[in-house]
């Protein structure tokens, strides 16, 4: 019995398609012309109580149902009409009700129904249901990137966002249906004016060719069953496409259609008693019906008066709660406990405790950038950064929480992780930020400061001197960009501190879901977290993406088994990301490098010393000065490439070296051999040799 429930509608559906080929008792069509016509009642009367149209989602395909309903029944009545010229009762009584004894009414009235139903409200229901969809489609980027800024802001969590990515597919899914369901509104209308056509034409055919009777009782007979059975499918049809309508264009309701048309009517009671004004000066005028108009002027006037002072009554009674309410509250502002008794309990001393990962104060006049009521875009450019940067390092960094600060200056901004200062930074609003060529075509005026993210030499430029500043060869950015980059920037640099237990276990459930055996094998029985954890920090803090966890995790396993340290399996796993590597610093399938001499690398392996906490790089400073001494020399011809400076050395000191090279240079990077493709051509511009030690260390050297 509860299979046969579930399955109601499906085998309701089969039955009315069955309404097409079986003949149905007089009996039993009349009572499901009653059910058609109340259950289109029962729709109309659902779209005008729901305040949102998802309420009511099931709507395109019951629309379709209803339909197919309607139609099997006018095929059973055209089938009974042109058999016995007779339909049941409820067809002709319906068509006795239209016509009155005179069939041209009926007829001109009957015609009116239907081309009222086509002409205006299923064309104006197709309308707008096309242009809805259109919309909706259309908007639901922007409503994508605004639950992500939410999102990001720490003003929603997930849950709610999945919840209202959700509801706004559905909301698409549905307008979508309904444009292609006003197509079926439409022929169905098409579909009753020819079913009548056919009803009377071959029922006066056969009445007078085949059954012999007199022109004119055949005439009325099948006009009557005609009408009557047009009108009956013709109101539900009429009530449907108004339900249609209706529910297309509930878009900005607040409540059912009864309390939205008695609330908003209600807020404008000049405008009723406008009209009543109206009405009665009409109603003076000579020739006018005076007493219609004079009723109606009289009741809207009076209406209209009623409403207003009801109005003035419930506006007197807000600003009194109002007042009460301001006076309370500062009744307990007055009584409110002091900061001392409020610290008195332990327990609000630990809400000073918590430190936010990522966070950004403004100064006051940046404030309009980051608002998005103000038009600020600074949460969805963020929003936008976020998804990038995780497609290309694999890793999504947390929330940033944004708010002002008055201790900072009003052009000023700072970021902070967590809890600490890194970064600081000054923009002008109305401005221009130009960044200086190396050879500029002209001089363009301006005010002197560093670019905050790279350091850059640049001026901020008046907007109208922006086309020549560009003219002149200057790359011109606008303060938002400049303060995003920044930001970016400082979250590159700093996302390996970002990384902790809680995200390295959020990325190994995420690897579950592609990779669960491979999981299931290593951690944490191989691998713990805390060991992964402190590798995956190490790749991102040198810029390797830790996209590929299953490579990683994978590679990581095997050196651990195999007994090397985390330190050695870190190599390891950079060379099996070789193509990644590759790809994060290769331009052009050519990589510009920094190298070193065999003797230097020599000299480094022989400054490995090992003790107890692991092995680490005991350089003397004459051979360390003259290597940075060095260096600085050549980072200087990657002043005019478009690429970042690299060292590369041989896989057995690229770590160590990373490290101490880390100190001075941080934005240099140190590969191994190993970490490159061998389809890239590597080109050294320059190369670090013993030559430039002081005299005395080659002197100790050839000892």
């Amino acid at each position: 019995m509860k299979r046969i429930l579930n399955n109601a509608i499906a085998l309701a559906v089969v039955v009315i398609v069955l309404f097409l080929i079986i003949p149905l008792p007089t009996q039993l069509l009349d009572i499901l012309l009653v059910t058609n016509i109340g259950l289109s009642i029962m729709i109309l009367m659902i779209t005008m109580n729901i305040s949102d149209a998802l309420e009511f989602s099931i709507f395109p395909s019951l629309l379709l149902v209803t339909t197919l309903f309607r139609l099997g029944l006018n095929v059973s009545s055209t089938r009974m009409i042109l058999r016995d010229g007779y339909a049941g009762s409820v067809i002709q009584n319906f068509g006795n009700m239209i016509t009155g004894g005179n069939i041209v009414i009926g007829v001109v009235i009957f015609l009116i129904i239907v081309l009222v139903q086509f002409i205006v409200i299923t064309k104006g229901a197709e309308r707008v249901a096309e242009v809805a969809a259109r919309f909706t489609l259309d908007a639901m980027p922007g409503k994508q990137m605004a639950i992500d800024a939410d999102l990001s802001s720490g003003l929603i969590d997930e849950q709610q966002a999945r919840e209202r990515r959700h509801k706004i597919q559905k909301e698409a899914d549905f307008y979508g249906a309904m444009d292609g369901a006003t197509k079926i509104v439409k022929g169905d209308a098409v579909m009753s004016l020819i079913i009548t056509m056919i009803n009377f034409v071959g029922g006066v055919l056969i009445g007078i060719l085949i059954n012999g009777g007199q022109f004119t009782d055949v005439l009325s007979t099948y006009s009557i069953v005609t009408i009557g059975d047009g009108l009956v499918s013709q109101l539900p049809a009429l009530m449907i496409s108004t339900a249609t309508g209706m529910i297309v264009t509930r878009s900005v309701s607040e409540g059912s259609l009864n309390k939205d048309v008695v609330a908003q009517f209600k807020a404008q009671p000049r405008a009723i008693m406008t009209t009543g004004v109206i009405l009665l000066i009409l109603a003076a005028i000579p020739g006018t019906p005076h007493l219609a108009l004079a009723i109606g002027g009289g009741v809207l006037l009076l209406g209209g008066s009623f409403i207003s002072r009801s109005m003035n009554r419930e506006r007197a009674q807000a600003e009194a709660q109002q007042a009460a309410a301001a006076e309370a509250e500062q009744v307990s502002e007055t009584s409110a406990p002091s900061e001392s008794d409020y610290y008195k309990d332990i327990n609000n001393v630990y809400s000073l405790l918590a430190v936010e990962p990522v966070e950004m104060e403004f100064g006051y006049s940046l404030i309009p950038m980051v608002d998005e009521s103000h038009g600020g875009r600074l949460i969805s450019r963020i929003v936008i950064f976020r998804r990038q940067y995780a497609q290309d390092m694999g890793f999504v960094f947390p929330s940033i929480r944004l708010h002002d600060a008055s201790s900072l200056g009003t052009n000023q901004y700072v970021i902070r992780i967590r809890g600490e200062e890194v970064a600081r930074g000054e923009i002008l609003v109305d401005y221009y930020l130009a960044l200086e060529p190396s050879n500029p075509l002209g001089e363009i005026d301006g005010i002197e400061t560093i670019e905050p993210a790279y350091g850059i030499p640049s001026r901020w430029i008046l907007p109208e001197n922006k086309e020549m500043a560009e003219i002149y060869g200057y790359n011109v950015i606008d303060p938002l960009s400049v303060m995003l980059t920044h930001l970016s920037e400082t979250i590159r640099k700093h996302a390996y501190e970002l990384l902790n237990r809680a995200e390295t276990i959020q990325l190994v459930e995420n690897l579950k879901k592609t990779e669960p055996e491979l999981v299931e094998e290593v951690i944490p029985n191989v691998v713990s977290y805390s060991v992964l954890e402190k590798v995956l920090r190490s790749l991102l803090k040198e810029g390797v993406p830790i996209k590929d966890l299953g490579i990683i995790l994978e590679t990581l396993a095997d050196n651990i088994a195999q007994g090397r340290d985390v330190e050695s399996a870190i190599e390891q796993i950079r060379g099996a990301l070789a193509r990644t590597i590759t790809r994060r610093f290769c331009e052009d399938g050519q990589l510009r490098v920094v190298t070193l001499d065999a003797e230097v690398e020599k000299r480094i392996i022989g400054s490995l010393t090992r003790n107890e906490q692991g092995v680490y790089l005991a350089m003397g400073p004459e051979l360390m000065q003259s290597i940075i001494s060095q260096l600085a020399e050549h980072l200087k011809k990657f002043g005019d490439l478009s690429q970042t400076p690299i060292v590369l050395v041989s896989q057995v000191i690229r770590g160590y070296f990373s490290k101490m090279l880390g100190q001075f240079y941080p934005n240099v990077y140190v590969l191994s051999f190993n970490e490159i493709s061998s389809n890239v051509q590597i080109q050294a511009i320059g190369n670090i040799t013993m030559e430039a030690q002081p005299a005395a260390e080659r002197r100790a050297v050839g000892r």
